[in-house]
């Protein structure tokens, strides 16, 4: 008899010891799977949901999944910030008026079964609310609870989160349920605050764009409104930033004497910072070209800056007016190597002046891409570089150098996001791409200038923009297309 009681007791021990590991798998399911759904649903809202919607649906999905382990008839659940205010909500009462949820909301968090787990930061168990002062019983209340569970959901050391679960049947929660709720509510308070950093890194990412957007029109009112236009010449431009703001720029201004500035640069690096020292070095040469004023004895300036093969230009006078201008590019270089050095920051820049009269141009490219002159018959010259990129290194010397476009020439000048230019393949447009174009008969600026971009962007596809994409383009106009004109 005491052998039957022995192996009576060893099976109810071992069937003790197998209920309590299937409880624990059952709840190590339940949890994996509550997981599973709240982590998908995450991911999925990161990828589709718009402003605001991210922490809404992170709320109601986490209600969701309680109210369905739990087998809950209503549920509640409470966004909380470190001082213990509510943020935001989901109550089962939808039919309340905004004022009857903001006092349903206070009564609940100072008096109620909320309220208690938020001061003990534990789990509160109401087999029967007819027996429990922890419960509050609100007026008009639309259905009958007697039974409730609320699970803080803590992360760290941080309460994110209340949930409340309700039930009309007395007892409906048990102390099993209430134990994988606290699995779960592990689960969730990794969700919630993924879900609320995702919604205020949205409203930053929001705020940052609006500020960059402004960045931007700032940055398109530095670029010059309307091109200089002059009797007998066509200029055109184009401009493709890679960003919101862009280290590209070009400029057209007059300069004293029925002189024409031309400019086209590019700051090195992309972005914001990029942006900063265009506007800054678009200002210092229109600054400069205008105020400088070269002293000595005119032939002797002349003769210390007399480009590789001489003056093309017969009057000293206007070949002094080029000289003063391009003095800019200089004291520019200075003003940035001196002041700047310690952001490293340089630009590319090609500075010509032109006398539309002659059609001479005086210029100096400092570490740009060359320019090209091409005609009817292909690339007539190339304006190669004549000194190093500007800003970079104090004392820079830049030669200067001058040559004369005649009717029917056209100067085009580029950024290297054009030859850069990416295909979804990876491969780059290339020189040669461009050069096959500029060789072909270009009847105006305005029409190479859509020709290069007609191909440019035929090839790049739908690949992400690379690089700043900026062109700049002169035609003198020949005597025929004058008198069409």
């Amino acid at each position: 008899m005491n052998f039957n009681n022995q192996t009576q007791t060893v099976d109810y021990k071992e069937l003790e010891s197998l209920r309590c590991e299937v409880a624990k798998l059952r709840n190590e399911k339940a949890v994996f799977k509550a997981q599973s759904h709240l982590l998908e649903k995450l991911v999925s809202m990161a990828r589709s949901s718009t402003e605001g919607e991210v922490l809404k649906t992170a709320l109601q999905t986490t209600l969701d999944v309680a109210t369905e382990q739990t087998h809950s008839e209503k549920g509640s659940l409470f966004l909380l910030e470190p001082s213990g205010k509510v943020t935001d909500a989901i109550l089962s009462r939808t039919e309340v008026t905004p004022e009857q949820r903001k006092n349903l909301i206070g009564n609940v968090l100072d008096k109620g079964l909320a309220g208690w787990v938020i001061r003990h930061r534990e789990l509160g168990l109401i087999t029967d609310t007819e027996n429990d002062d922890r419960w509050l019983t609100l007026p008009n209340q639309p259905y009958q609870v007697r039974s409730a569970l609320a699970v803080p959901i803590i992360r760290g050391e941080e309460l994110l989160g209340i949930i409340t679960l309700l039930h009309s049947q007395p007892g409906h929660f048990s102390q099993e349920t209430a134990n994988l709720m606290l699995l779960t509510a592990d689960q969730m308070s990794l969700v919630l605050e993924n879900a609320r950093l995702y919604s205020k890194l949205d409203k930053y990412s929001k705020a940052l764009d609006a500020e960059l957007e402004k960045g931007r029109q700032i940055q398109i009112d530095f670029l010059p409104y309307e091109l200089v236009k002059q009797p007998n010449w066509e200029i055109a431009a184009c401009f493709y930033p890679a960003r919101q703001v862009a280290g590209d720029f070009y400029d057209t201004f007059e300069l004293p004497n029925n002189q024409v500035g031309l400019v086209i640069a590019d700051v090195c690096d992309k972005g914001v910072g990029a942006a900063l020292f265009m506007a800054l070095m678009r200002s210092l040469i229109r600054v400069f070209s205008s105020e400088t004023q070269l002293r000595g004895l005119a032939h002797q300036i002349l003769e210390d800056n007399q480009p590789i093969g001489g003056w093309i230009g017969e009057s000293d006078f206007k070949n002094l007016d080029h000289l003063n201008a391009l003095q800019a590019v200089s004291r520019t270089n200075e003003y940035v190597a001196q002041n700047h050095w310690q952001m490293s920051m340089f630009a590319t820049m090609f500075f010509g002046v032109l006398e539309p009269e002659t059609g001479i141009l005086t210029y100096i490219n400092g570490g740009h891409e060359p320019l090209f002159i091409v005609n009817q018959s292909g690339v007539k010259n190339t304006l190669k570089s004549t000194g190093p990129a500007v800003g970079m290194m104090s004392g820079s010397k830049f030669k200067i150098q001058q040559v004369q476009l005649e009717p029917g020439d056209i100067l085009i000048g580029y950024t290297d996001g054009v030859t850069e230019g990416k295909n979804p393949e990876g491969k780059l447009f290339t020189d040669k791409r461009l050069r096959d174009i500029l060789e072909q008969p270009a009847g105006s600026a305005k029409d190479l200038l859509n020709s290069i971009k007609t191909n440019l962007f035929a090839f790049v596809a739908d690949a992400p923009q690379f690089d700043d994409i900026t062109m700049l383009c002169i035609n003198r106009v020949a005597e025929e297309r004058i008198v069409k004109i």
